[in-house]
């Protein structure tokens, strides 16, 4: 099926009921306003700023600032900058009085970030962001990522006071409570407005970059000059802690290298960590090394004092057309308690002495705990109420779209609503015994490149192995600025760590991309924490695993995985495919493609096996276990081989072996452990049956995790030490992968 055959379909759902519009007889639409730029736009906004609504917040501004206002007597007084200038600072000191009032009430929790950072999380929600929190998952939204997620606080209050649903003053109350959705660290799947689930530093800015890269390469291939359906922009703040972290390196490398110019970093630059200032060991000048990189730098000495030094920041990034830019902030951690600018702010509650000195500074004395001013909330109105224009007026253009770019539109909505075309499976190859063997990268390869011809979300590429890995779409250019941004391989070079955290931003832009990443399986180990953060993010990333075991040979111990399966198959949520044969890979890509919600990691062998080893299916690993061969007939077997990946055809030749001898034996492949893990009892029990205890299994990697299959009297043939460098088979038979050591374990087994 090709994409154009989609026209032929019924039409996508997409658009909201409250958002559809007509185009009009000129068949044109009102284009959008000018790219928001804060400080600027801001100026010719102040002009229209009411009496009323200064008159509503005067005498609170009086309160807060009396040597500033004490001689004005009326708000026409106050021209309309100095009024903003002095709201937004208000609004701030009650943005840090949340913060502390959430931790004070939780007795846990990071304040030191949050109240350091308040200025830049208040002007990023209430003069930048483009956002819509009455549909926190608009399309065309800004996004916004918390790198340095100890920092949550500061993210729940700026949603609280913006109107998100998900964050009310009770949710405050209830920081870090279990069932709160406001855990102690950001997570997407808990909290509506939380774009990725951050923590592990550095984390954010790979996430951060994924989301900008998806948004350059989908404006590339859907804006017209007069339809631009893809404009946003990505924030992310990230603190010393990130910076240290390699991952940020790596990612920050590819984001200039990319010419990611719609991507800003904030840099919480305050001098601390958890063990003290950063001099005890960071001494480095992290601006100039984002300049070496190739991004635009900005230092913003002293916002605590000026709030515009910011916006002007944001306005230079703004007016960037190559770089993306790193902004560095110089705060003051906790700000405002007596702990401020040491790192024993970073983390717990506050004294009662420092509460009472907290409120007086800011003339909070007498307001009680959680109290949000109504100019707080009126101010943030104005910016939902504008995020709702800018959502309403995106869809008229979408109209507009639809009618003058149909073939286009249909491949944008298949996006926007997952990515998936129906009948896409049809499209994944099948292979006959006769056809001729290739290792299982090599079929993984036609299976993708296949699958690229109908999924118009599927992009990803390889960390430097696309050759070896066989991970490239071949039909299709690579991502590149300004050459092809349009291009659906990407190179990561050699950044396994980063390549995971990006393609986790790609698959939670909730745009419809399907990303893959491909690399050995010994280097799964640099990718943990990402592919981790992939299971709890619930990000569909595909991950493309070669060289599989000890199998692949001549590059010795330091790349042979023996331990890598076991522990990324005690990963939760994640789905852990080591197919056999043709059939058994493409089933794996299917349920994998399937999976938007839940990861994958596809193990695959360098060396050779059959295209369709007999009685493999690629339908019989939807249930993660099955038989593949049983001569018992109406009994029940004498034994059973359980075997995975290019060990299965060792299982099966073995079982041919010991059937001519006359022993009742069943072949099970083991593809998935966990969707195996959550098939019914009944079928579990069918398939490894209660009453034959007599199993083994094969596996050229770790024998953790398999004794829960072969049961206490079973044997489990793995590795237990490192590989060794030779030619794969005489390694197999170093370690006993062969049929006849196979024959005669299980011979053994029968005789006891």
């Amino acid at each position: 099926m090709t994409l154009s055959s989609l026209l032929l379909y019924p039409s996508l759902p997409l658009l909201p009921t409250k958002f559809t519009t007509q185009s009009n007889n000129n068949n044109k639409i009102n284009t959008l306003p000018t790219r928001f730029k804060p400080y600027s736009c801001l100026k010719s906004n102040h002009s229209s700023i009411t009496k009323s609504h200064k008159l509503s917040c005067l005498e609170e501004l009086k309160q807060a600032f009396p040597s500033k206002l004490s001689n004005q007597n009326n708000d026409t007084e106050l021209d309309d900058e100095s009024f903003q200038e002095l709201v937004d600072k208000r609004c701030v000191d009650n943005v840090r009085m949340l913060i502390v009032d959430s931790v004070q009430h939780a007795k846990a929790g990071h304040p030191g970030m949050a109240l350091g950072m308040a200025e830049v999380g208040y002007v990023l929600y209430r003069h930048v962001m483009r956002y819509n929190p009455r549909n926190p998952k608009w399309f065309n939204r800004d996004r916004f990522v918390l790198s340095a997620g100890h920092g949550c606080l500061l993210q729940y209050v700026c949603l609280h006071i913006a109107g998100f649903q998900s964050v009310q003053l009770q949710d405050l109350q209830r920081l870090c409570k279990l069932g709160s959705r406001t855990p102690g660290h950001p997570e997407n799947v808990v909290t509506d407005g939380i774009e990725v689930t951050t923590g592990p530093l550095g984390q954010g800015v790979a996430n951060a970059v994924g989301l900008a890269l998806a948004e350059a390469h989908l404006a590339a291939r859907f804006n017209k000059p007069d339809a631009i359906l893809v404009d946003h922009r990505t924030y992310c703040i990230m603190g010393d802690g990130c910076a240290m972290e390699g991952i940020s390196h790596e990612a920050a490398s590819l984001a200039a290298h990319w010419k990611l110019n719609k991507l800003t970093l904030i840099y919480d630059d305050n001098h601390n960590t958890i063990d003290g200032p950063t001099t005890l060991a960071f001494s480095e000048d992290i601006s100039t090394r984002f300049k070496a990189l190739g991004w635009n730098t900005i230092t913003v000495e002293d916002i605590h004092s000026n709030m515009n030094s910011f916006k002007d920041a944001l306005c230079s990034a703004f007016s960037e057309n190559e770089k993306p830019t790193f902004i560095r902030v110089k705060t003051l951690i906790g700000k405002l308690s007596g702990k401020e600018g040491t790192s024993k702010a970073h983390h717990g509650t506050f004294d009662e002495d420092d509460m009472k000195k907290m409120r007086q500074k800011v003339n909070w004395s007498d307001r009680g705990p959680f109290h949000v001013l109504p100019m707080v909330y009126r101010e943030m109105q104005i910016q939902t109420d504008h995020g709702e224009r800018l959502e309403e007026e995106w869809y008229s253009k979408l109209n507009y779209y639809q009618s003058k770019y149909p073939e286009d539109s249909v491949e944008f909505k298949i996006l926007l609503n997952g990515g998936l075309v129906p009948g896409w499976e049809s499209s994944l190859p099948k292979w006959s015994a006769s056809e001729p063997v290739d290792a299982t990268r090599g079929y993984s390869e036609k299976c993708l490149n296949q699958l690229a011809k109908v999924l118009p979300g599927l992009i990803g590429g390889s960390a430097d192995l696309a050759t070896s890995n066989k991970a490239y779409l071949h039909d299709f250019k690579d991502f590149s600025q300004p050459n092809s941004p349009w291009g659906r391989n990407i190179r990561y070079g050699v950044r396994e760590h980063s390549m995971a955290g990006i393609s986790n931003g790609l698959a939670l832009h909730g745009s419809g991309l399907i990303p893959f990443a491909a690399t050995f399986l010994i280097f799964s180990d640099y990718m943990k924490n990402s592919i981790r953060l992939s299971a709890l993010s619930k990000a569909g990333v595909i991950y493309i695993m070669t060289h599989d075991s000890i199998g692949l040979g001549e590059d010795g111990p330091t790349h042979q995985p023996v331990e890598q399966l076991a522990g990324l198959r005690a990963v939760p949520r994640l789905l852990v495919f080591r197919p056999a044969d043709g059939n058994e890979t493409a089933g794996a890509y299917k349920l994998a493609v399937a999976n938007r919600d839940v990861p994958s990691l596809i193990a695959l062998s360098r060396q050779k096996v059959a295209a369709h080893l007999e009685g493999t299916s690629a339908s019989g690993v939807e249930r993660g276990g099955y038989i593949v061969s049983d001569n018992s007939g109406n009994d029940l077997p004498e034994i059973v081989l359980i075997g995975t990946g290019s060990e299965l055809c060792l299982c099966e030749g073995s079982a041919k072996m010991l059937r001519k001898e006359g022993r009742r034996v069943r072949v099970v492949s083991l593809v998935c452990w966990r969707l195996f893990d959550q098939q019914p009892k009944e079928y579990k029990e069918y398939v490894l049956p209660p009453r034959v205890s007599k199993r083994v299994s094969v596996e050229a990697g770790s024998p953790m995790g398999w004794r829960e299959y072969v049961g206490g009297q079973g044997w489990v043939i793995g590795v237990e030490d490192f590989g060794a460098s030779g030619a794969y088979l005489d390694t197999f038979k170093k370690f006993g992968f062969t049929e006849e050591n196979v024959t005669r374990a299980t011979k053994s087994l029968l005789c006891d």
